[in-house]
């Protein structure tokens, strides 16, 4: 989860065209009924970039092959479901995150489980090995920092040698990030392409008509801010809920991981506001990865589907976990005086 969430301040991408240029982050207040159709430092930052290589690191980032790839499969999953843009948007965000993230996500926990499993193991190791170093250090004198140095060369040894026995070592969690998180910059810079007519494809300007067009209820035209805030709202809601799940289910948490969890969800409430700076268009695939994520780190919380996705039980395992959850949350939010 906390892989998922700990690399969205990647999400500030879109805005630091802004920020370099001293303008505000916040959209103006409009005099007319009409918001304008976007910026103009939002129609700059999509510009190509110049045969010379003057052209700045977003310009790079908006012409590179993977921001191209993501075009096409916004064009190819609008072509093959025939619906209008904001379905095709939700339609392959559900998608790839059905079938990209969401076996990464069970690979991720499959792996956690396996080294909490190894934690009794882990303890029992420890304190064998500190005895035999502290016999070790009292027959041939050595001072506390050799005894230190030679106790943590042999743990990380040990641990290390349990972690390849069961093929379950840490780093191999960290896939999810490696995976969601330039994927998710890169189809967010695409429909930027889109929303501002600077697609590197034939249909770079009539997407954007499109996309003028194919939004629904309050935002028709997807190439425009959002002038209600709804979506950057809900994007913050639905941020600070993946958070507070992750908070609830921890017990024991340490001082980093509460800093982590303070930081997260400052960040949920700073993507309210950056939010209101870019194309619906955007705010409402960042929505749906959103809702996607908060569906995903609930269904992977289901003892059937953990048993599905054969990852092993561990201590930490609830037969009633989403009841447990109800009754955290009720605890803290609700019943505390």
């Amino acid at each position: 989860m906390m892989c998922g969430m700990g690399g969205r301040w990647q999400r500030l991408l879109p805005t630091l065209q802004l920020r370099t240029r001293g303008l505000p982050l916040l959209p103006s207040l409009w005099n007319g009924a009409n918001p304008p159709a976007l910026p103009m430092w939002a129609v700059a930052s999509v510009s190509a970039v110049s045969p010379d290589g003057a052209g700045g690191w977003y310009e790079a980032l908006a012409a590179s092959a993977p921001v191209r790839a993501a075009e096409e499969v916004l064009l190819c999953a609008h072509a093959a479901t025939g619906l209008p843009w904001w379905g095709s948007i939700l339609f392959t965000t559900v998608a790839l995150r059905g079938a990209v993230t969401l076996p990464l996500a069970a690979y991720q926990h499959y792996i956690l489980a396996k080294v909490e499993n190894l934690q009794p193991e882990i303890k029992n190791i420890a304190k064998h090995l500190n005895h035999e170093v502290a016999v070790y250090a009292h027959q041939l004198g050595w001072s506390k920092r050799v005894t230190r140095l030679t106790y943590l060369k042999n743990m990380r040894r040990l641990v290390s040698e349990l972690y390849v026995r069961d093929n379950c070592h840490p780093f191999k969690a960290t896939v999810l990030v490696w995976i969601q998180l330039p994927m998710w910059i890169f189809i967010s810079v695409a429909l930027r392409n889109f929303s501002t007519g600077g697609a590197h494809s034939e249909a770079g300007f009539s997407v954007q008509e499109q996309l003028a067009t194919g939004g629904i209820l309050w935002f028709p035209d997807l190439t425009v801010l959002d002038s209600t805030w709804i979506l950057p709202v809900s994007l913050g809601v639905t941020n600070l809920l993946i958070v507070e799940i992750f908070a609830l289910q921890k017990i024991g948490i340490s001082r980093f991981q509460t800093y982590i969890i303070y930081f997260v969800r400052a960040l949920s409430v700073l993507m309210i506001p950056v939010a209101a700076t870019v194309p619906s268009s955007i705010v409402l695939y960042w929505l749906c990865s959103s809702f996607m994520g908060l569906s995903q780190n609930l269904l992977l919380r289901s003892p059937r589907f953990r048993q599905f996705c054969r990852i092993p039980l561990t201590k930490s395992n609830s037969d009633t976990p989403y009841k447990d959850l109800f009754a955290a949350f009720y605890a803290k939010f609700i019943s505390r005086k």
